[in-house]
C-alpha cells in the first residue's frame, strides 16, 4: 500500500494547470483564466458571441449593446451651446403644442 503522503502529493500534481491553459470538460465547458478575462475587460454575466476562426481556434467577443458603451460617443458633434439652446426651447411654454 502507498503511504498517505505520496497519495496527497499525486492529487496536488493532478490539479495544477499550466498558466493560461484550460481543459474542455465532458459538458463542453471551459474555465477561462481570470487574468485573461481581466485583460480583455470581460466580466461575469457578460454575454459573449462565439465564432470559429479555423481548426482548433475559437474567438469570444463581448456583446457591445449597452447604453454605457455609447455614452459620450457624440461629444463634439454639436457646436458649443447648441444642446443648451435646444433644451431651453423644449422647456419654454411657447413650444408646447395647443390642445
Amino acid at each position: 500500500m502507498l503511504p498517505l503522503l505520496y497519495m496527497v502529493e499525486v492529487k496536488k500534481r493532478q490539479r495544477q494547470r499550466r498558466k493560461g491553459f484550460t481543459r474542455l470538460s465532458a459538458k463542453n465547458q471551459a474555465t477561462i483564466p481570470v487574468e485573461v478575462l481581466r485583460a480583455a475587460g470581460v466580466r461575469s454575466g457578460d454575454e459573449l458571441t462565439v465564432r470559429v476562426l479555423g481548426p482548433g481556434r475559437i474567438a469570444l467577443e463581448r456583446e457591445r449593446m449597452s447604453v454605457d458603451d455609447f455614452a459620450g460617443a457624440l461629444t463634439g458633434a454639436f457646436p458649443p451651446g447648441f444642446l443648451k439652446e435646444l433644451r431651453e426651447e423644449w422647456e419654454s411654454p411657447s413650444s408646447t403644442p395647443a390642445s
